[in-house]
């Protein structure tokens, strides 16, 4: 059965920092926080209630702020994050628009909590290249959890084997394969088309 959609990772694959470190390279030298810092007092505490949509990120995060960075706003920390956390890869983008053009459907399918989907999806204007948007605090479960490719089929309305799935993580590639998709592993060192052409 031919591939009717290609189900894509957000970060690592269609936005990809330029330093490895990610967004929060330069924190503390434009804002006063030490990445570390916040990383032990909200990611590692909080985050998978966030990500998996079971509770609002500035519920979490404000409080946290107020205790290890006073001086710095949620709304200032989130609008530096997700700002700086948008570095497209204008390559991929332009081939997965090529195969749009031809017909496939292309998704997004992330581990996002609902403001910054929101933000990819609105802001950065990914409705206008993508036919859907799959994300884990929406879905409540994360990549390769096997319900995350289930709830897509359902929502989509493709069988397994009409899939394909583009990821950076080894662990979530397998996961899909297990699933009954095919899948890819994305390095950012070959084309898409290149890609494609081995996956399994």
């Amino acid at each position: 059965m031919a591939i009717k959609a290609i189900m894509v990772d957000v970060d690592g694959v269609l936005l990809v920092h330029p330093e490895p470190q990610g967004w929060s390279v330069h924190l503390e030298r434009d804002l006063g926080l030490a990445s570390s810092t916040l990383q032990a007092a909200f990611f590692e505490r909080h985050w998978d209630d966030v990500v998996h949509g079971r509770a609002p990120l500035r519920e979490r995060l404000a409080p946290v702020l107020e205790e290890i960075a006073p001086h710095l706003g949620c709304d200032e920390l989130v609008s530096y994050w997700f700002e700086n956390d948008a570095h497209l890869n204008q390559g991929l983008a332009a081939e997965l628009a090529s195969l749009r053009r031809d017909g496939v459907e292309i998704h997004l399918a992330t581990v996002q909590e609902h403001e910054r989907a929101r933000y990819i999806w609105e802001v950065l204007d990914f409705r206008s290249s993508f036919d859907g948007i799959h994300y884990a605090a929406e879905l409540g479960v994360s990549k390769p959890d096997p319900r995350f490719f289930r709830v897509i089929e359902a929502r989509t309305g493709f069988a397994p084997e009409e899939l394909i799935f583009l990821d950076d993580k080894p662990a979530n590639v397998t996961g899909t394969r297990r699933c009954g998709w095919s899948a890819a592993l994305w390095t950012g060192e070959e084309t898409l088309a290149s890609v494609l052409s081995v996956a399994r």
